[in-house]
């Protein structure tokens, strides 16, 4: 039986309210940046199938490696493999010292957003990093080739946990 999904939504917002006092009144501006992909079940533009997320802890200075194509596992056990990746979502716990390092893999680095294979973003202790597409490319990953995504702690000393969401298609 092949899973279906379905409701797939990604968004950030970003909201601020400024305010200044003035001598008899003040005055505010407000901020209500928002933007949002919402995408059906598919392999085309605006369409993704496929659906993997984890929370996991790294020891210090340990590296982990996701294979993008055929080895990950969705929900219900079933392998996943990503043709192309629609949505990378990655966050690191408030309690890290260390950041979470994501990107740069030593061999077959799925390049992704990051620009070239060796390309890496830190998120630091709270934050949390994400990088969307709705068009029928995203970022592709070929098994053996450019497949892997390296999470990294970003120093000596202590652990650092994060969770990872990866929404893609398959073809």
């Amino acid at each position: 039986m092949v899973a279906t999904l379905s409701d797939i939504f990604m968004g950030l917002a970003v909201r601020a309210t400024m305010t200044e006092s003035l001598d008899l009144k003040s005055r505010t501006s407000s901020l209500d940046f928002r933007r949002s992909l919402s995408l059906v079940n598919g392999v085309g533009a605006g369409q993704a199938d496929k659906v993997y997320d984890d929370t996991n802890t790294l020891t210090a200075s340990a590296t982990l490696d996701i294979d993008l194509v055929g080895v990950l596992t969705d929900a219900f056990g079933a392998t996943l493999s990503f043709a192309r990746v629609k949505g990378l979502f990655v966050s690191a716990d408030a309690g890290n010292t260390n950041n979470v390092v994501v990107g740069g893999a030593a061999a077959t680095q799925w390049v992704g957003p990051f620009g070239a294979a060796a390309h890496t973003v830190s998120v630091r202790p709270g934050g949390f990093v994400a990088f969307a597409s709705s068009d029928a490319t995203g970022w592709p990953a070929v098994g053996g080739a450019s497949d892997l995504l390296r999470i990294a702690n970003g120093a000596a000393g202590s652990s650092v946990t994060y969770s990872i969401v990866i929404v893609g298609s398959s073809a």
